[in-house]
């Protein structure tokens, strides 16, 4: 009950438009209402009552009349804006359900989404959010308009016959004896069979964006295999559900069709003995109808809800998931960064049981110094720059930024201090100057072409179909990786921080590309603390500082000069380059 009573916060906003629309459908569903009485009428008082014909006809044309009026010009407006409030609704609600968890994707740390595969967040996001919205649409307006329509119908066929009306209901405990039995386990089937989808979507989110490495390497059948066993798990698991599901249904169908027959057998003695109207039989047999059609529905209803209810659950299970990263109170706002930036006993690993990462790390870095960071891969350079932004926390030790430890600035604002050029760019599937706005979203145009001209990306984009204007196709496919890497470095430009992160900003690149990306790096780095991680040492041989990093530990620093007179690390790893 936990999730309903979170789910029913994102409800209260809009409870007047729910109880409008309770209050429509109730108008709504008790036209239907009037029908057996009718039928009682034309049957006991029309049809069997005394009269000439003309009379007889003439007051049922008049009655009649009155209810092709109902029926054709008030119910059909009622019926639209009943179905109309009711969605409106159910869409709001997801809508504000949707937004607060794409806020909270923004909040998750990068160790989560290196667990998790993107295809299980969507569907999250998108199927399980959708789900619930069967919970406002039924568990919050049809079962009541369902139970209102049934308790109307009751205390109708109460004032017609009393012992009849006992017969008619006398099924009803067995109903709830059956939900209660059966949609315990339903929910649980629903949530596995959700995480079961979850797992397909996760795998064909995978695939689709590696699908050139599957081409490149031919496997397309194996991969057809993978795909089939996250199929059948699936399978399997809906038809576990589907099973259960239609157990449910043929008892309640069942106890249903029932019903009307014992109503039958008591009406049909209780008219050869006299004791009732053919018109009064006639109309508690409609009325069963309208009794056990909204009984059908709830039971229906039940279905729905369960499933509503695990999709809840597992909505409310990703809200749950905790913040690596949070802000202190009262954190600080960075703004005014000099650059001066210490690394303190810094020792990280990502998580209790892995390896240590970072192992007891100091290093001090001076306001506009450019640093480099080199070493073989896996030494922890990468993720010592990843420190800085606070992608994630250290294990142990401190990083200072102005004399102020980076855990209590807000992260936000450390970050908006912080310019990144990684080895691997994330273009999204946008234009070239919507790629660069991602810098500074409300610049100007001509912010955005000075950027883009600093660095050197101006001339390409130019020459580019519809230039700043040209899609670049998702993850920037239709880019080389030159120009990508150039789009990157403007952005960069565009937010103009104080601090920068070269990542292997230029490595795998042409000649021709990296000679311009190294000239628009150059003048990016200028009078700001720049971190480079670079393998090929050729490209930093111009830093104020060399650090050489092996195993999480600093075991030289220096510039380049003195790192080769040392002729130890760095000078074997020159050397070693230089012969390549």
């Amino acid at each position: 009950m936990g999730a309903i009573r979170r789910y029913l916060k994102f409800v209260k906003p809009y409870r007047l438009q729910i109880i409008g629309t309770i209050a429509i459908g109730i108008v709504k569903f008790s036209i239907p209402l009037m029908l057996p009485l009718l039928l009682k009428h034309v049957v006991d008082d029309i049809i069997g009552g005394s009269g000439a014909a003309a009379e007889k006809t003439n007051e049922l044309l008049i009655i009649m009349g009155i209810m092709f009026v109902i029926f054709l010009v008030v119910r059909p407006p009622i019926e639209y804006y009943r179905q109309y409030f009711a969605q409106w609704t159910g869409s709001k609600i997801l809508y504000d359900i949707r937004d607060q968890l794409f806020t909270h994707l923004q909040k998750l740390s990068l160790k989560y989404y290196a667990n998790t595969r993107t295809g299980e967040i969507i569907s999250r996001v998108i199927n399980d959010v959708e789900q619930t919205k069967n919970f406002v649409i039924t568990g919050l307006m049809n079962v009541w308009l369902d139970m209102a329509t049934i308790i109307i119908a009751i205390a109708i066929m109460f004032t017609m016959n009393v012992k009849l009306t006992f017969v008619a209901i006398i099924l009803f405990p067995l109903y709830g004896l059956s939900v209660k039995f059966f949609y315990g386990k339903l929910r649980h089937l629903t949530r596995v069979r959700s995480q079961a989808l979850a797992e397909v979507q996760g795998h064909l989110h995978e695939r689709v964006q590696g699908m050139p490495v599957i081409r490149s390497f031919a496997i397309e059948d194996y991969e057809q295999k993978q795909f089939g066993r996250e199929n059948e798990n699936f399978l399997k698991k809906a038809l576990e559900h589907t099973s259960w599901n239609a157990k449910t249904f043929s008892v309640i169908n069942t106890l249903t069709d029932i019903a009307p027959l014992v109503v039958i057998t008591y009406a049909g003695y209780q008219v050869i003995h006299g004791q009732m109207t053919v018109g009064t039989m006639v109309a508690f047999i409609a009325y069963i109808e309208q009794l056990y059609s909204p009984l059908r529905r709830l039971i229906n209803s039940s279905t729905t809800l369960t499933q509503s209810l695990a999709s809840m659950d597992r909505v409310f299970e990703f809200i749950d998931v905790p913040y690596d990263i949070t802000d202190k109170p009262g954190a600080k706002l960075a703004d005014d960064v000099k650059g001066d930036i210490l690394f303190e006993h810094v020792s990280f690993r990502y998580n209790e049981k892995d390896s240590i990462i970072l192992d007891d790390l100091s290093l001090k870095v001076n306001k506009g110094e450019t640093v480099a960071l080199v070493g073989m891969s896996g030494g922890g350079k990468s993720t010592l720059v990843s420190l800085l932004p606070r992608f994630y926390d250290v294990t142990e030790g401190r990083i200072l930024l102005d004399d102020i430890d980076i855990r209590d600035y807000q992260t936000q604002s450390l970050r908006s201090q912080i310019g990144m050029v990684l080895q691997d760019t994330f273009l999204f599937s946008d234009t070239v100057k919507e790629n660069i706005l991602v810098g500074k979203p409300h610049a100007s145009e001509e912010e955005v072409i000075a950027a883009a001209k600093a660095a050197n990306a101006h001339d390409f984009i130019m020459k580019l179909p519809e230039q700043y204007n040209t899609k670049v196709g998702e993850r920037g496919v239709k880019l080389s990786g030159g120009q990508k890497q150039r789009i990157a470095i403007a952005r960069v430009f565009l937010k103009n921080p104080p601090i920068l992160v070269l990542d292997e900003a230029t490595s795998a690149l042409d000649l021709e590309s990296e000679h311009l990306i190294q000239e628009a790096l150059e003048k990016l780095a200028a009078e700001r603390t720049t971190f480079i991680v670079a393998h090929r040492l050729s490209t930093i041989t111009h830093a104020d500082k060399i650090v050489l990093i092996e195993n999480g530990k600093i075991t030289e620093q220096g510039t380049h000069e003195q790192l080769m007179r040392k002729q130890d690390g760095y000078y074997h790893l020159f050397q070693i380059q230089q012969l390549e």
